[in-house]
């Protein structure tokens, strides 16, 4: 019976040492939040519309496109653009613009120590 008990103990202690405490990148002014996740997509989606320049071409009309984008908040809470794709290059240069504005802020964790964080998000403007 001890054996049985010290084995399930094992166990038990080797599920929870395998669940890894990670936290999400803090956007700045959400501190407070009691959902970081669902702050940051807002703030997000704020600084797009505020940041985000629509292109024009030698028309002088406004290009619209669709882009995915992929980023990475690092180590330090600083925005690292890893690609942006989409069919229309004035599109792209844009969305790169307004990623390049993107705030420091504060990283994500895991096992409490600084850790990168990457996020793929496709925009249509």
């Amino acid at each position: 019976m001890k054996k049985l008990l010290v084995i399930a103990c094992m166990l038990l202690g080797g599920i929870g040492a395998a669940q890894a405490q990670q936290t999400s990148p803090v956007w700045p002014g959400c501190e407070g939040s009691e959902n970081v996740k669902t702050c940051f997509n807002k703030q997000l989606s704020q600084h797009v519309r505020e940041n985000y320049e629509y292109p024009k071409n030698d028309a002088g009309e406004y290009v619209r496109g669709k882009v995915t984008v992929s980023f990475t908040v690092d180590e330090e809470g600083k925005v690292v653009i890893n690609s942006v794709e989409g069919p229309k290059p004035e599109v792209n240069q844009a969305a790169r613009e307004m990623l390049e504005k993107i705030p420091d802020m504060e990283p994500g964790t895991l096992e409490g120590e600084p850790d990168d964080r990457k996020f793929t998000i496709p925009f249509n403007f």
